[in-house]
């Protein structure tokens, strides 16, 4: 039992550090995002890219795509844009009889990975449209319920800055992604190596490293990692402490925030820690692998008021806080 345990480890180490390197081909740098990105893909969720213009998001995600040979499809979100768009529609065909036929022709949400580039654009009508196949991995048109192939995953792109003629994400859709990620501009070194990489006159590719059996094997092996009963506990008390209201909520929180984390907060900290700790070559979930997910599970999930809003705070420096002043149990 422990030499297979150790073999599953092994393998997920592996061929996780596969597609690192794969990804690492074309993306520069970023290597926290890209850590980010597959450890939400493997925790069964989905991701919010926040960045400005011209950082690789779609190049990311159009790589991620190719190095995991799943499916792949875009959806450039903009103000006209409808819900049939993103999940088809039926289309009348005549068939050899000259017989009317009603055909449903889906859309681009049926895909193993989907790019909701610059999701803020879009009504909130259309952004709705996603809320089913993210949570129940199904679409529903008419009266028919049509199942996702797995894995299904979402990765959305928004642009911090340009908040002109935009939508802002409901707090309802926004609790639906695991991780909100932010992609920081690079540095000059690897401004160069971008350069290097792009204006040639061969760009580089990449190889596909692993197929959809194998990514569901990894998913049930992190979900069998083991967590103790006081790391749970120290995940529930993070998150309790995002909430003004309750009595272990941070002072932080208190002065600012309006509304605290949900349970699917506490759910992406664990989830999350499972993976972090396979990756540290652990096959137990340990205080440090909850902190490690703190920030990409929960500051897009922390609500400001009207005062925190106001001084334009941070949501990561609440959390910041917050990670800085929650104990850690006492075995």
């Amino acid at each position: 039992m422990v030499t297979d345990i150790e073999s599953q480890l092994d393998i997920f180490r592996r061929q996780f550090k596969r597609v690192q390197d794969e990804i690492g081909k074309v993306i520069v740098g970023n290597d926290e995002i890209v850590k980010g990105v597959l450890i939400s893909l493997l925790s069964q969720g989905h991701v919010l890219l926040e960045g400005i213009p011209g950082l690789g998001k779609t190049k990311l995600v159009q790589t991620i795509s190719d190095v995991l040979h799943l499916s792949f499809s875009r959806i450039q979100f903009t103000p006209d844009l409808m819900p049939g768009d993103i999940v088809g529609t039926y289309v009348v065909h005549e068939s050899e009889t000259g017989e009317k036929i009603l055909n449903f022709q889906p859309g681009p949400i049926f895909a193993n990975i989907v790019l909701a580039d610059e999701v803020n654009r879009a009504t909130p009508k259309t952004q709705s449209a996603l809320l089913e196949a993210m949570q129940e991995k199904s679409v529903t048109v008419g009266k028919v319920t049509h199942r996702l192939e797995r894995p299904f995953f979402v990765l959305a792109t928004q642009n911090p800055l340009e908040m002109e003629g935009t939508y802002p994400l409901p707090e309802a859709q926004l609790d639906r992604f695991f991780f909100k990620l932010k992609i920081t501009y690079p540095a000059v070194g690897e401004m160069h190596e971008i350069l290097d990489r792009t204006t040639q006159a061969d760009e580089p590719s990449v190889e596909r490293v692993l197929n959809r059996d194998e990514i569901l094997a990894m998913r049930e092996t992190a979900r069998s990692v083991p967590i103790a009963r006081s790391v749970q506990e120290y995940a529930i008390q993070m998150t309790m402490a995002t909430h003004p209201d309750f009595a272990s909520a941070h002072p932080l929180t208190a002065r600012y925030v309006r509304y605290g984390a949900s349970p699917r907060a506490t759910q992406a900290l664990v989830i999350g820690g499972k993976v972090n700790a396979l990756l540290d070559d652990r096959v137990h979930v340990s205080c440090e692998d909850i902190r490690a997910m703190a920030l990409p599970a929960l500051r897009h999930r922390v609500l400001l008021n009207f005062e925190g809003e106001a001084e334009r705070v941070d949501p990561d420096t609440i959390i910041e806080g917050i990670l800085k002043d929650t104990p850690e149990p006492v075995e």
